[in-house]
């Protein structure tokens, strides 16, 4: 079997998976001072054995996951609407990681923690049924079938999510691209772990309520593609 080739069981858990580009436009002088200053205080360590409820100054309800924030317009958004939740964004990428540490910093939102390397090694550091719901939004869609091996989601990504999502939690997926979303709902489809929640159209066209749109929204709205919306619950063991 070829690299080119290779299938979802190839891919293993907690492998690396980030292929994109890590920096774009040069820092300003203040951004690159809170990834000297800010960023420290905030970054999560994998290599360290998982707390989630030391990893914030206070008590809190419950935990959520965001993979790939971008400029973390959403996670901002649910951060400070749901300030009894803690949350973990994920963002390899350098200039949307300093729009977050930027926000973080005017908002003074305490209840956010960031990863700024690849998700796939992030996911086996949780603890089973841990988290009360994860995100994944408008990921890279990969749309050269021999890119398609660089997609988050894969069966292992999908087993992850099924072990460290609480029973009844949610696994929340959104994309302008329809293959890449009917790709993940086949392998959401196929884990025994997840119940599909739409029972019609409108509720995989319809975003969840509050929806915080991003940029990445914006612009495929703008170029004529419309997103896709897929909620997934984990089932009961």
């Amino acid at each position: 079997m070829t690299d080119e080739t290779m299938t979802d069981d190839k891919r293993l858990a907690g492998q690396g998976s980030f292929f994109g580009r890590r920096k774009g436009k040069a820092l300003r002088p203040h951004q690159a001072d809170l990834f000297e200053t800010l960023l420290p205080r905030l970054r999560v360590d994998p290599s360290r054995p998982c707390d989630l409820a030391g990893l914030f100054p206070r008590p809190l309800d419950g935990y959520v996951l965001e993979i790939g924030f971008g400029g973390g317009e959403h996670l901002v958004r649910e951060a400070t609407a749901h300030p009894h939740l803690g949350f973990v964004g994920v963002e390899p990428f350098i200039n949307g990681m300093a729009k977050m540490l930027a926000e973080i910093e005017r908002q003074a939102i305490d209840n956010v923690r960031l990863h700024t390397e690849d998700a796939g090694v992030l996911l086996p550091w949780f603890p089973n049924t841990s988290l009360d719901l994860v995100y994944l939004l408008y990921p890279d869609p990969w749309p050269k079938t021999r890119h398609h091996k660089r997609r988050f989601v894969s069966d292992e990504t999908v087993a992850q999510f099924a072990r460290i999502l609480k029973p009844g939690a949610e696994f929340r997926f959104a994309s302008d691209i329809d293959h890449y979303s009917a790709w993940t709902l086949e392998r959401l489809l196929r884990s025994p772990h997840f119940t599909f929640s739409a029972r019609s159209a409108s509720d995989w066209t319809t975003p969840w309520p509050n929806w915080q749109s991003t940029r990445y929204e914006a612009k495929a709205l703008r170029e004529g593609r419309k997103p896709c919306y897929l909620t997934f619950r984990r089932n009961d063991p």
